[in-house]
């Protein structure tokens, strides 16, 4: 464990020093090992039924945290700081070469401003029908609006290909079961709106006609939102679209359907028993991260161009990764929550997934906007997106200082993770001249309990009422072993990993005096074989816990982050480079991260499983 700690005899409790007296320097770094049953079948079933024992079970998650160090860390530790409820983070400075779009304008103005930062886009050689002249992996935002501008093609036309593709693949042996929620006739409806506007020289935004997807706990009329349960549409009737769903309405975009995900979001491979278990597309044999499982693996098929995700431990960032997408995690607050099914927590944010940083700048140019509570409460900094076209932005890039804590950034199972981000790290010094700095960061095993008694404690407490209920016993397998898990949490193990957060904040604070940003891998590993037994249910803590490594930073302290895409493994499978920012930093973020897409670009591959719309 990190950070500092007084002496104590026998049967006294470890003190740790407060938090501004820790020699950072002298901190040396401790491999996290996770123990935990990996369990499917009859052993998974037999392993809730101990959990949910009013007598076994307190028994058995005591075993559990004693285990992985969460009672010592938790009840006998004195932490000196006090708790921090949700992120609070000092004034920042304003952002170098960027535009500000307006936190309460209009969307469709929002959007057009930041259309203008983008290099203009030029169509030759993009719709050739030689493969080789096609150097691109996606189709982007701004070549469906000229194919519909230019009459290339129409949103109406492009709906039917988007039914037949979710009609082609729900039939698919193994299936691909994307979509939990899909009306062919509402979605020609749409498009045939979207459609006339064009015909009459009209349309609203460059988001209009562009499909997207929507995570099933995203409110998104006529859809109910079940959170990939069977039940939860009893329980919360859908009576008007989230914020963000509306946001993106306004400019014109085409919703496809709910996206499959991993039930109530309590996991992060995508596994999920009810609907079947989304396949990735580079390896359907393999897991796409979860929980927005279905969202990523509609954009990385190119059935849609983005999705609206939640990311809450990853959930946006990790699938994302293994999918070979981009996946922006905004600043906590940054984006209204209302209409989503856990709007009320201290870690989770809506953000967008993209096949391209491009994309995600238009989309979170729309999706973007502070509620008004928490802009009295966590007094968000201008809303901005970086200017790609000004003279400044190579300037800007060349004064980019970037974070690395090496012995945490190679602590993975292969190699060939780290290893590729690291090149790609290399290449953004050399290329753009941003220099890569040492960090350290200090209680990382101390962040990851924190942010795991945090959403637990929090998605319990949004459960309990159902779960009290017996509504338990309609959930799948893996969210009961976790809701479990999370009952055992007390008040005061959620009041100790708030005076947690308050400890890591500050050493992020620190690091972020000397670094713009901070890189790690998104994930300790690429994406996971489904095992044939976990189709009906599975708990895999060790694997969760290699896919969730490096991602609690921006969850658990709310700050934004963003996976790119840098290549592959020996196998084909994605890795993804995580850039983490500095509070309200989306723009500075966005700006690196567009550097690191160019200089990676040829390292991509389009998926094995892959729907090219605009060429069919």
């Amino acid at each position: 464990m990190g950070g500092g700690s007084g002496g104590r005899g026998k049967g006294m409790p470890r003190a740790m020093a407060p938090v501004e007296e820790v020699d950072v320097a002298a901190v040396r770094y401790k491999p996290a090992e996770l123990q935990a049953p990996h369990l499917t079948g009859f052993p998974l079933r037999a392993f809730v039924w101990l959990l949910e024992s009013p007598l076994l079970g307190p028994l058995v998650t005591s075993i559990l945290k004693k285990q992985n160090n969460m009672t010592q860390m938790l009840q006998h530790t004195v932490i000196p700081e006090r708790p921090m409820f949700y992120p609070e983070y000092p004034p920042q400075e304003p952002e170098h070469g960027v535009v500000a779009l307006g936190d309460d304008r209009d969307p469709v103005d929002r959007v057009e401003e930041a259309l203008s930062c983008l290099a203009p886009y030029d169509p030759s050689g993009r719709f050739t029908s030689a493969d080789e002249k096609n150097p691109f992996l996606y189709w982007k935002i701004r070549d469906f609006a000229y194919a519909y501008r230019s009459g290339i093609t129409t949103p109406s036309a492009v709906a039917e290909l988007v039914i037949a593709g979710v009609e082609e693949w729900n039939n698919k042996k193994p299936p691909m079961p994307m979509l939990i929620h899909f009306n062919a006739n509402d979605l020609r409806k749409q498009a045939d709106a979207s459609t006339k506007r064009f015909e009459q020289g009209s349309p609203i935004s460059v988001l209009d006609g562009i499909f997207f997807a929507v995570k099933d706990d995203i409110d998104c009329l006529p859809y109910p939102s079940k959170s990939a349960t069977t039940f939860f549409d009893e329980i919360r009737p859908v009576e008007k679209d989230a914020v963000s769903v509306s946001r993106l309405r306004k400019c014109g975009v085409i919703f496809i359907g709910k996206a499959n995900m991993h039930e109530l979001g309590l996991g992060v491979t995508g596994n999920n028993p009810n609907y079947g278990t989304v396949r990735n597309p580079h390896s359907i044999d393999r897991y796409t991260g979860g929980s927005s499982s279905g969202p990523a693996a509609l954009v990385s098929s190119g059935l849609c161009s983005g999705a609206i995700g939640t990311d809450g431990g990853g959930s946006v960032r990790i699938p994302s990764s293994l999918c070979g997408i981009v996946g922006l995690k905004t600043t906590f607050g940054r984006t209204d929550m209302t209409g989503v099914v856990c709007d009320a927590g201290t870690v989770e944010v809506a953000s967008p997934l993209t096949s391209s940083v491009e994309d995600s700048v238009l989309l979170y140019s729309a999706l973007a906007g502070s509620r008004p509570m928490d802009k009295l409460t966590l007094r968000p900094s201008p809303l901005c997106v970086p200017n790609l076209v000004s003279s400044e932005n190579s300037k800007i890039l060349q004064s980019v200082k970037v974070g690395k804590y090496t012995e945490w950034f190679h602590d993975v199972p292969d190699n060939e993770v780290s290893n590729t981000c690291e090149d790609a790290l290399n290449l953004l010094g050399s290329t753009f001249g941003c220099q890569i700095e040492e960090i350290i960061l200090p209680e990382l095993e101390e962040m990851r309990t924190a942010h795991l008694v945090s959403i637990g404690s929090e998605a319990f407490s949004d459960m309990n009422a159902h779960y009290q209920a017996g509504r338990r016993t309609e959930m799948t397998l893996d969210t009961r072993a976790s809701l479990a898990l999370f009952k055992s949490f007390t008040s005061a193990d959620y009041v100790a990993s708030q005076c947690l957060r308050r400890r890591i904040m500050y050493y992020h604070m620190e690091a972020f005096k000397k670094v713009d940003v901070i890189a790690t891998p998104t994930t300790g590993m690429t994406a996971p074989k489904i095992p044939p037994s976990a189709l009906k249910g599975e708990s895999d803590y060790v694997v969760s816990a290699k896919l969730m490594q490096f991602i609690f930073a921006g969850n658990l302290l709310g700050l934004p982050a963003i996976s790119v895409p840098v290549g592959h493994d020996k196998q084909g499978l994605p890795i993804g480079l995580q850039l983490i920012g500095r509070p309200w930093g989306e723009a500075s973020l966005l700006r690196v991260a567009s550097a690191v897409e160019e200089l990676c670009l040829k390292r991509r591959n389009r998926p094995s499983t892959f729907y090219d719309i605009l060429k069919t």
